[in-house]
């Protein structure tokens, strides 16, 4: 049997949105809507809350690697001929994905320059089952978190889920802060510049980490210059496969 313990921090977020939706009912005198609207609001909470990412999962399977790509690139996910309940599941998840919230207020801030840049909506187009998704993009970091949240879902997990969502977040993180200090280094050495190329083809985020960089660095001439040279490198073995 899987245990799995919750911490505080664990849907703290949507804990807080959940209780905001309470204020409402809260108005009435003595709570005479205890039974009818309070009780049945605090019951939908672990459906609503906790289970989205388990059914957003279940959903599109493999295809989990689009919109986690997608949360991180901050790309605009589009859901067409849907129910409401699933499209709140998805943008639920697509924010739980997102880096808000873990990363430094100037990363942050990067990220929302990033999502300025223009890019293709992900269009997820439920009339099929399993859904049809159309602008797809992924990277090999995205992919690898594949197998380990059909995993969770399979054993029908929500909390190892959120667990694991954290997990690739923080990793992005982590990949983002070498990527700056990689960047800060390569202005004084071009050895640092090479190590920088390594990470980038190695890391597997290569694409996204690079967004977030340039709009973090567009008022920095000489980090935009060597952030140009490593657009030009992750360019190379694309090309060369084509």
């Amino acid at each position: 049997m899987d245990f799995c313990f919750l911490t505080e921090h664990t849907f703290r977020l949507e804990l807080d949105k959940y209780v905001q939706g309470l204020q409402s009912c809260l108005q009435t005198p003595e709570l005479a809507n205890l039974e009818t609207e309070i009780r049945p609001y605090l019951s939908r909470w672990y459906e609503e809350s906790v289970l989205h990412i388990h059914r957003v999962v279940q959903l599109v399977q493999r295809n989990i690697s689009f919109l986690l790509h997608a949360a991180l690139s901050h790309t605009h996910v589009e859901v067409i001929k849907s129910d409401e309940k699933t499209m709140k599941d998805i943008a639920r998840f697509i924010k739980a994905a997102g880096l808000q919230g873990l990363s430094q207020q100037e990363a942050t801030t990067s990220l929302c320059k990033a999502a300025e840049e223009p890019q293709s909506d992900l269009v997820l187009d439920c009339s099929t089952s399993p859904p049809t998704l159309s602008n797809t993009v992924s990277n090999r970091f995205c992919d690898d978190w594949i197998q380990a949240f059909l995993n969770a879902a399979e054993r029908c997990n929500p909390f190892l889920l959120r667990q694991i969502l954290e997990n690739f977040k923080l990793k992005a993180i982590q990949d983002m802060n070498s990527l700056k200090r990689f960047i800060r280094q390569a202005e004084m050495s071009h050895y640092a510049l090479f190590r920088c190329c390594q990470f980038l083809q190695g890391c597997g985020n290569g694409d996204v980490l690079l967004q977030n960089a340039k709009a973090e660095h567009s008022d920095l001439p000489e980090a935009c210059q060597i952030i140009s040279v490593l657009e030009e490198f992750l360019k190379e073995p694309s090309q060369a496969h084509t």
